[in-house]
């Protein structure tokens, strides 16, 4: 084993034991709060219980108990999307947004931020090395909104070129189940013709026009 794999395998290891240590010290299981985690950071079209086994590479069955253990315990909460009545979004209440509060995620953000300031070229080869990884597994790729192939800019704000919704800043920070690599537009969204044979940045493909409603997907690629 080489020296960064080792690094990463030593990195992994106490992510885990951190997470153990927060679950346990709720009276949770790791993954409780690995899911809470997830829907603090998840967008509109990812606090979703399909996007959570996406996510996770576990179960439906799975997600649903965790689910339901986690809304008992009042730490999340289930609300109606407001334009398709099928589709449930799940947000965390103030007692799910609670535990995550000094959790691992935060001793993770306050390691980086006492680091000296690292280049871009680190944080693309770390996307790349997940993507990498996933696509090993199987497992479909997230990422955050605004990095996505489908993310257009426009004069009154920005669109997801997939769907063709208007997308509120907020949104565009948080990730996404639909994200799709820039650098490789076909090989990660469920609509590979979207951009097939483009290699421009985002912000030059321009406003979403006929392609985002030409291109908007079914109710059932998005619940």
């Amino acid at each position: 084993m080489n020296t960064v794999a080792l690094l990463f395998e030593r990195l992994g290891a106490l992510i885990h034991q951190s997470v153990r240590d927060d679950a346990a010290r709720h009276g949770l299981q790791p993954i409780h709060v690995q899911v809470l985690a997830y829907l603090a950071q998840a967008n509109h079209y990812s606090n979703l219980p399909i996007a959570i086994a996406d996510y996770f590479g576990i179960t439906r069955g799975t997600v649903s108990q965790t689910l339901a253990l986690l809304e008992r315990k009042g730490l999340v909460r289930k609300e109606a999307d407001a334009r398709h009545g099928r589709r449930i979004h799940l947000l965390l209440t103030d007692a799910g947004e609670a535990v995550l509060r000094d959790g691992w995620s935060r001793r993770i953000e306050e390691a980086l931020s006492v680091l000296p300031a690292r280049p871009q070229s680190l944080d693309t080869a770390l996307r790349q090395l997940l993507a990498s990884l996933q696509r090993l597994n199987g497992q479909h790729a997230f990422g955050v909104c605004r990095q996505c192939a489908h993310f257009l800019t426009e004069a009154g704000g920005a669109r997801c070129g997939l769907t063709g919704e208007a997308l509120e800043v907020e949104q565009t920070e948080r990730i996404c189940r639909e994200w799709s690599d820039t650098r490789s537009p076909v090989s990660c969204g469920r609509a590979p013709d979207l951009a097939r044979g483009s290699t421009m940045p985002v912000e030059q493909i321009g406003p979403a026009g006929n392609r985002a409603r030409l291109r908007k997907p079914p109710f059932s690629a998005l619940s």
